[in-house]
């Protein structure tokens, strides 16, 4: 693709060699717009909140996590806070098998082996082959890495639509997450009966009004989680819950661990 922000052109280099593996740190992401490559990308997001967009769904990006974007998949990452940097390496789409998981988009926990050997490369910027030998080679071993240990990915993925009346009703749950979000209690508000609004939902977005809300609520708790010095039982009022165990099952039953061990596994970020 051809781009012409100054800050941006390196996306016109990341294909240009097919067979290498390119490395590109930096803070620009940022300023992206939807794009697209021929390699699949490992996005890895140091401190602050992030989300990687397409034109379908919004997936939220935790510490401590990076983010597998398949090649030819329509993408950008979007910053919501200040960031230190984002770690970026495009692989070659031959260098992995047809029937792997990091053949589809997905994300993964970023275990300290990951972050090590990403760290390690901060300083590269650029394509690397085989003729860069050593580099190439350690680059081969992080994708046998990523390959071996990326095996469930973080299921939060918010979808998104161009439908505008239906635009104003997601802007209206993600300002009232506190708040009772029933289904005839918003179908209300909008002037629609429970029934067209759940039909809505369905047609536009392929997902029930009560997934949609359990879903930007379990979000918004774990932008909460790292972002604030607030606890679960503060969280849990902030985000629409009844009580804390409600919180709690939810999240578990979402993200496959309790709140407290989502923060705590999180922060370790810091020790970095």
């Amino acid at each position: 693709m051809e781009i012409s922000h100054d800050g941006v052109r390196f996306l016109n280099d990341v294909d240009t060699q097919e067979e290498s593996i390119y490395v590109h740190h930096t803070k620009i992401e940022e300023k992206l717009p939807i794009h697209t490559h021929d390699k699949h990308q490992l996005s890895y997001v140091e401190g602050g909140i992030a989300f990687l967009n397409t034109p379908t769904n919004s997936y939220f990006l935790p510490a401590r996590h990076f983010v597998w974007v398949p090649a030819g998949m329509r993408h950008n990452v979007e910053l919501r806070s200040p960031i230190i940097m984002v770690r970026n390496l495009y692989f070659p789409t031959n260098l992995f098998p047809k029937d792997h998981k990091l053949r589809k988009m997905g994300i993964y926990p970023v275990t300290d082996l990951i972050m090590e050997m990403i760290l390690y490369t901060e300083k590269w910027r650029g394509g690397f082959t085989k003729e860069s030998s050593e580099k190439y080679e350690f680059l081969i071993a992080l994708r046998n890495v990523l390959m071996a240990v990326s095996r469930i990915p973080l299921p939060v993925a918010l979808p998104t639509t161009k439908n505008a009346s239906l635009q104003a009703i997601l802007k209206h749950i993600h300002l009232k997450l506190d708040g009772n979000l029933k289904l005839d209690l918003v179908a209300k508000e909008f002037g629609m009966s429970s029934r067209s609004l759940s039909r809505l939902f369905r047609e536009e977005m392929d997902i029930s009004f009560l997934q949609y809300v359990k879903l930007t609520r379990v979000i918004r708790t774990m932008e909460m989680l790292l972002e604030t010095d607030m606890s679960v039982s503060e969280i849990a009022y902030a985000c629409g819950y009844s009580n804390v165990a409600s919180l709690s099952n939810v999240f578990e039953q979402m993200v496959h661990m309790r709140p407290i061990e989502f923060r705590k596994r999180n922060l370790k970020r810091e020790a970095y």
